[in-house]
């Protein structure tokens, strides 16, 4: 009976852990070079997304949220097929 209850408790934890990675989806490795945006304060001001090339002098109107420029770009590019990975 011991060995049925480890057996059916190890089966929910796998589905459970399935069911995680699903919700999870494809996670990529953090690390340096690997970031969507950059931002440059000094000696200019300038936001750059690096997967669509779309780039903004306003920085401060992205920092307040003002970010539909980049949505309207990524969604044109995931659109056309030009996105970079």
């Amino acid at each position: 009976m011991k060995m049925l209850r480890a057996r059916l408790a190890e089966m929910k934890a796998q589905q459970h852990a399935e069911k995680i990675s699903d919700i999870k989806g494809v996670q990529i490795k953090i690390e340096w070079g690997s970031q969507i945006r950059s931002y440059v304060f000094m000696p200019y001001t300038l936001v750059k997304d690096t997967r669509t090339g779309f780039e903004t002098g306003n920085i401060q109107n992205v920092m307040d949220g003002d970010i539909d420029g980049f949505i309207n770009a990524y969604l044109t590019a995931s659109a056309n097929g030009t996105l970079k990975k």
